[in-house]
């Protein structure tokens, strides 16, 4: 017996995979970021081994289109006020009643710890899945979580 539809696969993960999305790369690319994993995922499916975690091999390779976004973004331009206008940006920490704060400030962490941080606590990976999705041990794994608390802790107080 071959691997379930793909339809199902992406039924059941999907809600998982936007979230992790969500907290690596924001709201405003994790739906492109979104369909890109499950384009990768389509392509590659036939190849899936049996027996694997397809939940976690679905978050690896979300893991990777978050890493292109970051370098993407790190190509464009970047928007800048006018230089006689006082208009600034909105800071999205300084929105009453929700978490952008804490998730701009998990988007700020160097791109393993805060794609450790998202699948601990987005996802309920366990330290040996997160290894497994960011290509490390589980102690590394458990140390690049470590770290990314304590920087968020230290940005936070």
């Amino acid at each position: 017996m071959g691997p379930p539809p793909f339809q199902a696969l992406l039924d059941d993960h999907a809600d998982d995979v936007l979230r992790f999305l969500v907290a690596c790369v924001g709201p405003h690319e994790a739906d492109d970021c979104f369909q890109e994993t499950f384009v990768a995922a389509l392509r590659a499916y036939p190849r899936l081994r049996r027996g694997s975690n397809v939940r976690a091999w679905l978050l690896t390779i979300a893991h990777r289109k978050a890493i292109d976004a970051h370098r993407a973004r790190g190509r464009r331009p970047v928007p800048v006020a006018d230089a006689g206008s006082q208009s600034t940006m909105e800071d999205p920490g300084e929105r009453d009643g929700d978490d952008a704060g804490l998730w701009h400030d998990v988007g700020a962490l160097p791109q393993r710890q805060r794609a450790a941080v998202a699948l601990r606590f987005v996802c309920d990976f366990s330290y040996r899945d997160i290894g497994r999705a960011i290509g490390c041990t589980e102690p590394a794994a458990r140390r690049n979580v470590y770290e990314g608390l304590e920087r968020l802790r230290e940005g936070r107080t």
